[in-house]
């Protein structure tokens, strides 16, 4: 199965043509080749490495919880604390 998971971008590169996002505590530079308008702040949906569609933090927060819950991420998952989840967003 795969997922694509929200991520908050925490900054971006000058060219605006790659991204760091984080979640659960684990950073990871990924590419905004298939977005356009994003900024640091934005939630971004992320998979094998691509930030694939914004998503509203609302949205953002309901998934990681439900992922949370159905054990996927550690207990009381945000975009920017806990640990683990590294290998969720490689």
């Amino acid at each position: 199965m795969c997922l694509a998971l929200p991520a908050k971008i925490i900054s971006m590169s000058d060219d605006q043509q790659t991204a760091m996002v984080a979640l659960e505590g684990v950073k990871k530079e990924i590419s905004l080749a298939l977005v356009d308008g994003v900024s640091v702040g934005d939630f971004v949906l992320v998979h094998v490495g691509f930030a694939l569609n914004t998503v509203s933090p609302e949205e953002a927060e309901r998934t990681l919880a439900m992922m949370s819950e159905a054990g996927f991420l550690a207990d009381g998952a945000g975009a920017e604390t806990g640990d683990g989840g590294e290998e969720l967003l490689s």
